[in-house]
């Protein structure tokens, strides 16, 4: 099939662009700078599909990340993805489409077959935070998965980079250490704006590389057949509103009442009006003040403030045809870029000039309109810029005063320089491939490298209990709602009012108060609490009780839980070594590795669960079994028991671990095989030391997370050989070289820099995938298992 068709198929557009047909038959760029409405989103994704199912182009990734700025925009393209692959069928269809978002369903479900093609979806706050080893929403066992595969057989596409701010440059960075480091199954990245500006990509590590950077831009025959999207006349002219000192007073009632008796004057029954505001308390406002007046329209409001539930419904609601009495939208500029939206009349408030031009990129978008109108609204007040500079807002306004019309054939060029931001050094970026928070229990902020335009948000949800002690689960995806730093601060002033986070350590809900919130965080708020109106979204301290939704019973993530051994079908040690490494085997089946680094991954399969037969752990194993049965002399891996173990904080994992640092061979792979048995589940990694209130173990011993200098492990069978009987030692918590040689640390720091992070965490994420398959087939009867 030739992409003409291919494209026709999946889109039932009559023809591609030709700038499309040439994203598709040529190496991929670094840069595709397109103006608003042509296209950019089917042509990267329909090119990337074509490469890999059609052509099979060894240089295309198998797995297309999409970076979003903003939330609504994630889940429309997510929608549109799902037409385009259900259109074409065939091998097509069976492409998985996962929209990482939090909650749930987005930690593992994705993970599991690193082998197949797959489309990931996710805002800049969702990915690059995973990006960084520090996933927002989502537990910090898990972040090294998500690191491995979103940066090894990845191509990165970020869409509408000028709405980025920091993350765009942490964006240049990564591709830099991309660049640097090597990659398992190849990388790259791919910039995407109607306004681009590659003077915004020269950063410290990734300005050497602009130099051989390619663009794909429009061409004669582009612009021919785009003629009347680019020359769909729009009239340009100030609006009656002006927000300034004196007319924000009292939440802005002067000027919100100006701007709403003008937005009545001017809609058209059967057309969209769409007005878009800076901030979210100004649209909700602005609702409110609308929906007073009784207007003969239908109204939405639009932000990212919504659960997903609701937003879900939103999301649909813009895209239908207009009512015949209308419809005026109140949005933020979270409908900015990205949204097939088209309005006759679109108000909007002074911005910078690359954010303006793709707001007037919807209006009038398709050229349907004889006359459609812009009307901008004047911001002459510093302290109402926010989320943007005022100079550039001066800049801007000096813009349009000189502009009668905003045809996007006719609008001048970006030119301004991006704000500065926090850079993302390499020092940096190495520090935070160690996982382990720090001794207060504190990690890293790298919010200054996602976002500049204001802190990145966190996370709440609903539920319905009373008092201080929730016996709640994981929230759903449609639970959670984006709330910012300063929101979530408002409305926990109030003391009456709880929020409770979630603490891993100890397996409890802790409450929060308003000045122990951070970004990323996901806080479980009582539904009678209030805080959230299902039209207006999130609203500090609004009274009414919230609405519950329905959602499942999601376990909670607890370090010294080992939810992964807790199996309705018991299994034998020996056995579930032997599967691992056979699961293992069968990804290497499509994923190749050097030789060398694929024995270490088996061999490290089948010493992973060794510290298993710890007394420890097999006591908790074995006490779903009476003192007097048979089962009670075998060594295993999986029970129903769900008793914690007497040990707080014990890892069978670290004991694996040195076991292998006994017994193991001595080769050029001994180190990297001790670390892939720690870390497969990612809660023993770079740096070994006890808990901060770990009890001590007696007589003095040396101890970490429940293991005791000493312990004994009783003989174990691997891969056909007896390990015999092995005390346990502890050596390598100490600095320096001792009796079992150097530290666990630098072990550790010596393999990141021998590997680096990319395939240092792509190995031990194999184990991991791995072990996950093993247990899946085990209760599923896809093995011979348990001797019973």
């Amino acid at each position: 099939m030739d992409y003409s068709d291919f494209f026709k198929k999946a889109t039932e557009l009559e023809a591609a662009y030709p700038y499309q047909r040439r994203l598709a038959s040529q190496t991929w760029p670094e840069f595709l700078e397109i103006p608003t409405g042509l296209g950019k989103t089917a042509a990267v994704v329909l090119a990337w599909l074509y490469k890999r199912i059609i052509t099979h182009d060894p240089e295309t990734p198998r797995r297309l990340v999409y970076c979003l700025p903003m939330r609504v925009l994630a889940e429309q393209t997510e929608a549109n993805i799902h037409h385009w692959l259900h259109r074409l069928g065939g091998e097509a269809a069976e492409i998985p489409v996962h929209l990482l978002m939090g909650g749930e369903e987005d930690l593992q479900s994705w993970t599991l077959q690193p082998d197949r093609n797959a489309v990931l979806i996710g805002t800049q706050d969702m990915l690059l935070s995973r990006a960084l080893m520090r996933g927002y929403g989502m537990s910090r066992y898990q972040w090294p998965v998500h690191f491995a595969l979103l940066h090894n057989d990845a191509l990165w596409v970020f869409d509408e980079v000028q709405l980025m701010g920091a993350g765009l440059r942490t964006s240049a960075q990564l591709e830099a250490f991309r660049r640097e480091f090597n990659v398992h199954g190849g990388a790259r990245s791919l910039w995407l704006s109607a306004t681009l500006n590659t003077d915004w990509f020269k950063t410290v590590d990734f300005a050497p590389h602009l130099e051989n950077a390619t663009a794909l831009r429009l061409d004669e025959d582009d612009l021919r057949l785009a003629g009347r999207r680019l020359s769909a006349s729009k009239t340009l002219q100030a609006g009656n509103a002006l927000l300034n000192a004196e007319s924000k007073k009292g939440n802005g009632e002067k000027y919100l009442s100006d701007l709403a008796a003008q937005i009545l004057s001017v809609h058209e029954p059967g057309t969209n009006t769409l007005v878009i505001l800076n901030r979210v308390e100004r649209t909700q406002e602005l609702l409110r003040l609308l929906k007073k007046r009784k207007p003969d329209a239908e109204l939405l409001l639009v932000h990212a403030r919504f659960r997903a539930n609701e937003r879900k419904a939103l999301n649909q609601a813009i895209q239908h045809t207009p009512p015949p009495f209308g419809r005026i939208i109140v949005a933020t500029q979270a409908i900015e870029a990205g949204v097939d939206i088209s309005a006759k009349n679109l108000f909007t408030e002074l911005a910078s000039w690359s954010s303006l031009v793709q707001r007037f990129g919807r209006c009038n978008r398709y050229g349907e309109y004889a006359e459609a109108n812009i009307y901008w609204l004047n911001i002459d007040d510093e302290a109402s810029a926010p989320p943007y500079d005022y100079p550039d807002m001066k800049a801007a306004r000096g813009t349009l005063q000189n502009l009668t019309n905003a045809r996007l054939e006719a609008l001048p060029k970006t030119t301004g320089k991006q704000p500065a931001t926090d850079v993302l050094r390499r020092k940096d970026f190495l520090d935070l491939f160690n996982t382990d928070a720090d001794l207060t229990g504190f990690d890293t902020d790298i919010s200054g490298y996602i976002r500049d335009s204001g802190t990145p948000p966190l996370f709440v949800y609903w539920r319905d209990f009373d008092g201080m002690r929730p016996e709640q689960s994981q929230p759903d995806r449609a639970e959670l709602c984006p709330v910012s730093i300063s929101q979530i601060k408002s409305h926990l002033k109030n003391k009456d009012i709880a929020a409770f986070a979630w603490d891993t350590v100890e397996g409890s809900w802790k409450r929060v108060g308003p000045n122990n919130v951070f970004p990323g965080q996901t806080l479980l708020l009582r539904a009678q609490d209030g805080g959230y109106d299902n039209e207006l979204g999130f609203v500090a301290a609004h009274k009414p009780v919230v609405e519950v939704l329905p959602h499942r019973e999601a376990s909670n993530q607890v370090y010294q839980k080992d939810p992964d051994s807790i199996k309705t079908i018991p299994i034998l040690l020996e056995d579930h070594l032997c599967h691992v490494a056979a699961a293992v085997k069968q990804l290497f089946a499509v994923l190749q590795l050097p030789q060398d680094k694929a024995e270490a991954i088996v061999t490290a399969a089948f010493w992973h669960d060794a510290g298993k037969a710890h007394p420890i752990f097999q006591e908790t194993l074995k006490s779903i079994w009476n003192e007097d049965d048979p089962q009670q002399l075998r060594l295993w891996a999986k029970s129903a028991a769900t008793a914690r173990h007497k040990r707080r904080y014990f890892r069978h994992e670290l004991a694996s671990m040195l076991a292998w640092m006994v017994h193991g061979e001595k080769s050029p792979m001994h180190n990297l095989i001790a670390y892939l048995i720690a870390a497969h589940h990612g809660k023993v990694r770079m740096s070994l030391r006890a808990m901060p209130d770990e009890p001590e173990a007696p007589s003095g011993k040396r101890y970490a997370r429940g293991i005791y200098e000493g312990d004994v492990l009783p003989p174990v069978r691997i891969g056909g050989k007896m390990l015999p009987q092995t005390a346990l030692r502890l050596d390598v918590m100490e600095l320096g070289i001792g009796e079992m040689g150097p530290s666990w640390t630098h072990r550790t720091q010596k393999l990141l820099q021998e590997h680096g992070p990319f395939l240092l965490a792509w190995y031990e994420t194999l184990v991991r995938i791995a072990d996950w398959h093993a247990s899946e087939q085990e209760q599923n009867g896809g093995n011979e298992h348990n001797g019973q």
